[in-house]
């Protein structure tokens, strides 16, 4: 079992910065590759950005490439997601995932390639 614990989140104007993150329990972290997610009110949850167990391999959503950073730390267990130029449209609940599952681009993207998840954290962008 794993438990992840998303922080981080908050209100900022259009074309600030926030930094998330995801600090996870349980089991040895490195075993598992990362993810986050976000889900806007009345639409379905999307893929973020993700990092392999090692954090040797990133995949990015096409709408956060060059904003939004992913990095983790195994010494501190801990998952970051740095957003840089929000955009009002990043409005959404903001989730990080753990999986144990071959790191690949087509899993990656995908909720259900996931085992663990976090409970989520509001992120607000105002124009």
């Amino acid at each position: 079992q794993v438990q992840l614990v998303e922080s981080g989140g908050g209100l900022v104007q259009a074309g600030g910065s926030l930094r998330l993150s995801c600090a996870a329990s349980g089991r040895t972290f490195s075993n598992y590759a990362m993810g986050w997610f976000r889900q806007a009110p009345g639409k379905e949850r999307e893929f973020v950005a993700a990092i392999s167990r090692y954090g040797s391999t990133t995949y990015y959503a096409d709408s956060v490439k060059g904003r939004f950073t992913i990095s983790r730390d195994n010494a501190k267990i801990t998952v970051y997601l740095q957003m840089n130029s929000l955009k009002p449209e990043d409005t959404a609940v903001y989730y990080c995932a753990a999986a144990s599952r071959l790191f690949v681009r087509t899993g990656v993207a995908t909720s259900d390639w996931y085992d663990y998840w976090g409970q989520g954290t509001q992120v607000t962008v105002s124009s």
